[in-house]
């Protein structure tokens, strides 16, 4: 288990231990003065000085530090490997009892340790769906940050908790947080890498699609023209394979080479999961009711063969083939537009989110566009979002926008009385209470 205690608790510890007198410590090289002031915490040893002591007392440099032998960094280190791989590729819910594993083992002098530990743990409550939880965990971390800086870095933590509270349905909150992570990276001029990829989905998706330009868009677009979305590969057995390999070299003892390996499986997954949240912005961006047509097609087209070449994004596949369809609609093609909303459809097997309703509303204002009969369509669409008990994950502004579409197609079919339940519904979705009701936080943004 790592050393309790400050520097100082351990050069005092071990000194004693080792019967030796400050003098004995200080040696020729340093005062016993100097070693006092070490043992009381207000000098800090400088790295040559740390050295020369730990050589005196028989422990490593590392020890002194950091109260942690080698292995046991090392074997934290690896721990929080296999954590994060468990997050991207595994069980999130194992990635969280992963994370408060090395939580519990570690203390106040491997803070650094503890807090991407805890960092972890956040993001897989969050994975989870477990919100409260995550803004709880997010929250005290942006304040340890802004206190500690030189522990865990506040800008990805701010955009943590922006998207958390705009899938809880605080979109007031979730735009505060983005527009301060937006101040901090154009100071520093961050528009590539995941910070910027990150930033710009979170701000893309806090935005209404009837807002026009806005220095929130500007730097969304600005990321999107550096990166592009590149295609997705499916790299999961070799990540799979890795990950494998690193628990073996793990289990036998050879922690650098399970490091390394573990680091090659993650840094194997990055590329994809980049090309997917480009392609989620890309595909927010393409919803936009101000994007030109032809970056809003050539957007949603990339974000459609992004999510198909992802397994596990069929959900989001599905999502962005009706984006597709809607820019199609806007571009006056009903017959491809049709024809994105039906292979929308054969993709959301399941029923579930608002997808396979919206993809039904698309067809009826197809049929509408073409003098044919949409009331069916507009029936199915109708019970479909009835079976949505209350908003799921991230689908309370979605199923309003849906309603509201609804009422506008009852309305052109001249059903009044639908057109007036559909326009409620609408309101109540958009009106309901967060999902972090109860969850005290500060409601400041820092700046």
């Amino acid at each position: 288990m790592p050393s309790q205690g400050t520097i100082g608790d351990r050069v005092r510890g071990l000194r004693l231990n080792r019967r030796m007198s400050q003098a004995q410590l200080a040696g020729p090289d340093l005062s016993d003065s100097y070693v006092s002031l070490i043992e009381s915490g207000k000098r800090t040893p400088t790295p040559v000085v740390a050295r020369l002591l730990a050589e005196r007392l028989g422990c490593t440099t590392e020890f002194l530090l950091h109260g942690i032998e080698p292995r046991q960094r090392i074997d934290t280190e690896l721990g929080l490997r296999h954590a994060e791989l468990e997050l991207q590729h595994g069980d999130p819910a194992v990635a969280a009892d992963r994370f408060t594993e090395i939580v519990k083992a570690a203390d106040e002098e491997n803070a650094m340790l503890t807090a991407h530990a805890r960092f972890g743990r956040a993001r897989a409550l969050e994975v989870q769906g477990r919100l409260g939880q995550a803004v709880e965990a997010f929250e005290r971390l942006r304040r340890e940050a802004a206190a500690h800086p030189e522990r865990l870095a506040d800008l990805p933590l701010t955009i943590a908790l922006s998207r958390c509270y705009q899938r809880a349905g605080d979109r007031l909150r979730a735009r505060d947080l983005a527009a301060s992570a937006l101040a901090q990276a154009e100071r520093l001029d961050i528009s590539q890498g995941e910070i910027a990829v990150d930033l710009a989905t979170a701000l893309v998706e806090a935005r209404s699609e009837r807002q026009g330009d806005s220095p929130e868009l500007e730097y969304v677009k600005r990321v999107l023209d550096n990166s592009g979305v590149p295609e997705v590969m499916d790299r999961s057995e070799e990540i799979h394979a890795l990950w494998q390999a690193s628990s073996a070299a793990a289990a036998g003892e050879d922690s650098a080479l399970a490091v390394r390996l573990a680091d090659d499986a993650i840094m194997a997954g990055r590329q994809a999961r980049l090309a997917l949240q480009l392609a989620r912005a890309a595909m927010h961006w393409s919803r936009l009711v101000t994007a030109p047509l032809d970056e809003a097609e050539r957007l949603a087209a990339a974000a459609s063969r992004a999510f198909a070449a992802s397994p596990g994004s069929v959900r989001e596949h599905g999502e962005s083939l009706v984006a597709h369809a809607r820019v199609r609609l806007r571009a006056g093609d009903q017959a491809r537009a049709g024809e994105l909303a039906t292979e929308a459809l054969e993709l959301a097997h399941d029923g579930s989110g608002t997808t396979p309703a919206e993809a039904n509303l698309v067809l009826a204002t197809v049929a509408l566009d073409l003098d044919g009969n949409a009331e069916a369509l507009l029936r199915t669409a109708h019970e479909l979002l009835d079976s949505l008990d209350r908003p799921v994950f991230g689908s309370d502004r979605q199923a309003a926008r849906c309603w509201r579409e609804l009422g506008d197609l009852y309305g052109r079919v001249g059903v009044r009385a639908q057109q007036t339940a559909a326009y409620r519904k609408a309101l109540e979705a958009a009106g309901v209470r967060s999902a972090l009701a109860g969850v005290t936080v500060e409601a400041t943004v820092a700046h």
